[in-house]
């Protein structure tokens, strides 16, 4: 997976998704995503790597089903509010 951290002054946005993901174009109805390299393209780090990141992350964007599964398991995100791109999960979170 790739690992992507967004920084600013005052906020920190971390980025995960399925490596094979990178440049893909999604559709759902009316919802598209681009998964595009400059957001989600960051280091590539295997399953515990990309656990011990999110455990510590306050504003997660995850696309992918490895990806969004760890939010899941980590009680990151509820299954209720990932959005489906056809078959590829795609999921935002505020972790308080």
């Amino acid at each position: 997976m790739y690992v992507k951290i967004h920084r600013s002054a005052d906020s920190e946005v971390v980025a995960v998704c399925d490596k094979e993901l990178i440049g893909k174009e999604l559709s759902s109805g009316e919802l598209h995503l681009k998964v595009s390299g400059l957001f989600y393209k960051g280091e590539l780090k295997d399953k515990r790597e990309v656990k011990i990141i999110l455990k510590e992350a306050k504003s997660i964007n995850l696309v992918g089903k490895e990806s969004v599964g760890i939010g899941i398991e980590l009680g990151l995100v509820d299954k209720e509010n990932v959005i489906m791109f056809k078959d590829i999960p795609y999921a935002q979170a505020l972790v308080l």
